[in-house]
């Protein structure tokens, strides 16, 4: 006779109290960060925290996708010491930043007269490396529409 595969069934599986524990799933919370007034890319001592990086000595390379006149999204790559075109994360108060104030103004970023805010995701770069993507967001409110009406002519009752 043929040995079958059994499946045996343990004594936790018979009671209902240990199959009914839930498990609390917690959503990453989205690493921000603004640019400031003087265009400086800051980030809050929290997002340092939260993305792990060594503020003391942490050197970035920035940069924009290729062929984009108006920037939506700032890359960062990790960079080393001596190594060149790098920018520095530089403490503030309870911050700290990269100022990059002539390449927001070349990339159409109006940062002295709206506030920007970015959320930053973690992606892999190249042979291990880490980058990170500034996803830059408006928080000015969106100019109301002056243009021509479109569509059927709305019935007016009169």
């Amino acid at each position: 006779m043929k040995a079958k595969q059994i499946r045996f069934f343990s004594p936790d599986e018979n009671s209902e109290s240990k199959n009914k524990i839930e498990k609390s799933v917690e959503k990453p919370v989205p690493v921000t960060g603004y640019i400031s007034a003087t265009g400086k890319l800051v980030f809050p001592a929290k997002a340092i925290s939260q993305l792990g990086f060594d503020p003391i000595n942490n050197r970035f390379k920035v940069g924009t996708q290729e062929g984009k006149r108006k920037i939506k999204s700032l890359y960062l790559i990790p960079g080393a010491e001596g190594q060149e075109q790098t920018f520095e994360l530089v403490e503030g108060a309870k911050s700290y930043g990269i100022s990059l104030p002539y390449i927001l103004q070349k990339g159409g970023i109006d940062y002295a007269d709206t506030k920007y805010s970015f959320t930053v995701k973690p992606f892999d770069y190249d042979d291990g490396v880490t980058g990170y993507e500034l996803k830059l967001t408006n928080e000015s409110p969106k100019p109301e529409y002056t243009g021509k009406p479109r569509g059927r002519k709305k019935l007016s009752a009169e």
